[in-house]
């Protein structure tokens, strides 16, 4: 951690939708500079919660802090990068054309729109039409334009779901070297096997934080050899208190 404050502050997090609470009672804090991981089965308020942070979400009751800020103000536009797990570029224009339209609205010039192809490994792929591209690879697109404007935070819902072994490996390279430069990033995963690649893990399970820590300490504190032997040790242990 970089920074003594919390780039994200929850405090008693709630969401309510359709009468049902998936969201219930999230309080915890994501360090500055560091990559961490929001791990949890598909269902379990993963993309509510994201959208929480980033100010989009209805119904929200509790506390949320982003950077000193209450989530969804102005000033915080520009800081956070968010990329959802549906690709948020236009499909009639290519990657480089995206980035230029999405430029223009973040004041960010040629240089930004270079780097940030070349971050996602799209140099080849620049000038096809986003239509065109694989899942993938518009997944790559979305986290380009999210990268746009050098933001604070990247909070990035399954960003490398359909990703080969590879091009998973260097994305999570790329959100290590992100965070080395005291850029705070969140990511959200189904696969358990990912874990080890965060220094802090937020397991989350039908709308409740079953853990925060990092993936030595839950091994540890659940004598298990990997992430989801601890997450089902977990499970099993909130369900004998209920």
């Amino acid at each position: 951690m970089n920074n003594s404050r919390a780039a994200i502050e929850v405090r008693d997090l709630r969401v309510d939708r359709g009468g049902r609470e998936v969201l219930r009672g999230l309080t915890f804090d994501v360090p500055t500079g560091q990559v961490t991981g929001l791990l949890g089965p598909s269902g379990c308020g993963k993309t509510t919660l994201m959208r929480a942070l980033v100010g989009v979400q209805s119904n929200v009751v509790g506390g949320i802090q982003i950077l000193g800020e209450p989530a969804g103000s102005r000033s915080l536009r520009r800081r956070i990068g968010y990329v959802t797990q549906a690709p948020s570029v236009y499909r009639d224009l290519t990657v480089r054309q995206n980035l230029q339209f999405f430029a223009t609205v973040l004041s960010a010039g040629r240089d930004a729109i270079e780097r940030a192809i070349e971050y996602v490994d799209l140099g080849d792929h620049a000038d096809v039409m986003v239509g065109r591209l694989s899942g993938g690879q518009s997944s790559r697109a979305s986290l380009a334009v999210a990268l746009l404007g050098s933001p604070d935070v990247l909070v990035l819902d399954e960003p490398t779901v359909g990703l080969d072994p590879v091009l998973r490996r260097d994305l999570w390279a790329l959100f290590h070297r992100l965070a080395e430069s005291d850029v705070t990033v969140l990511v959200s995963s189904h696969v358990m096997d990912e874990a080890d690649r965060c220094e802090r893990l937020l397991l989350l399970r039908e709308g409740l934080l079953l853990a925060d820590d990092t993936p030595a300490a839950l091994r540890e504190r659940t004598s298990s050899a990997d992430i989801e032997g601890a997450f089902l040790a977990l499970v099993e242990k909130a369900e004998v208190a209920r």
